[in-house]
C-alpha cells in the first residue's frame, strides 16, 4: 500500500511499520525526511486519528522517532534470531514507560458517524510511548512472535507479521519484494532457455 512519501503500512504492526520507513529495503531511502512525513506516518500508521492536531510535529520529533526506530529495529530482528539485548530491552521498555499514549474518544461527525478524536494536541513522548508498547505487547505475545517472519527479498531487512493462511508467506511485500523475487526468477529462466 503506497501513500505520500512511500509510506508501507503492510508489515502487520505500527511499532514494524515504523521499522520499515527506515532506508534500509531494496530501492528505498529514508522515509521520515521531515515533519511532513512523520505526521503523515502517524496518521496512517493509526497511532493517531485522521484529522489529529499535529502542528507540533517538527525536527526533533523527527529525530527521536528516528531513534526509536532504530532501536526498534535492533530489538526485532535480534528477537527474530534469538535474543534481543538486555540493554536494548531496557531501553524499549523505558520508551515505553515514559508518557502516557494520547487517549482516543469516539465523537459524532458532521454525518452524525462515529469517529476517533484526540482530547488535545498530542505530545511526543506520548506518541513515541504508544508505539514502543505496541513492540512490548508483540514481543511478548507468545503467538504473535511466533508469526514473526524476515522478509526473504534480496537484501531487505524488514520483518513482518505473518497472518497469511498457512503461515506461508515470504515477502514483507508481495507487490514489493515478492514482485523482485518473481522477476528475477522469470529473467533466469529466459536466460537459461536462451
Amino acid at each position: 500500500m503506497a501513500a505520500p512519501y512511500d509510506l508501507r503500512f503492510d508489515c502487520g504492526r505500527i511499532c514494524l511499520d515504523l521499522v520499515a520507513t527506515a532506508g534500509g529495503a531494496p530501492a528505498a531511502g529514508e522515509r521520515l525526511t521531515g515533519p511532513a512525513s512523520l505526521a503523515a506516518w502517524l496518521t496512517g500508521a493509526g497511532v493517531v486519528p485522521p484529522g489529529a492536531p499535529l502542528d507540533a510535529v517538527d525536527a526533533g520529533w523527527v529525530a527521536r522517532f528516528r531513534a526509536l526506530r532504530e532501536l526498534l529495529g535492533r530489538v526485532v530482528r535480534a528477537e527474530v534470531r534469538d535474543r534481543a539485548a538486555a540493554a536494548d530491552l531496557a531501553l524499549l521498555n523505558t520508551a515505553a514507560e515514559s508518557a502516557a499514549p494520547p487517549a482516543v474518544r469516539a465523537v459524532r461527525g458532521p454525518d452524525g458517524a462515529l469517529a476517533g478524536a484526540l482530547a488535545g494536541p498530542p505530545d511526543c513522548a506520548g506518541l513515541l510511548a504508544a508505539v514502543a508498547r505496541d513492540a512490548v505487547a508483540l514481543l511478548t505475545d507468545p503467538a504473535a512472535r511466533g508469526r514473526l517472519r524476515q522478509c526473504a527479498g534480496d537484501g531487505c531487512p524488514l520483518v513482518y507479521l505473518d497472518t497469511s493462511r498457512g503461515r506461508r508467506r515470504r515477502w514483507c511485500s508481495s507487490e514489493v519484494c515478492g514482485n523482485r523475487a518473481r522477476v528475477a526468477r522469470h529473467r533466469r529462466r529466459t536466460a537459461g532457455a536462451a
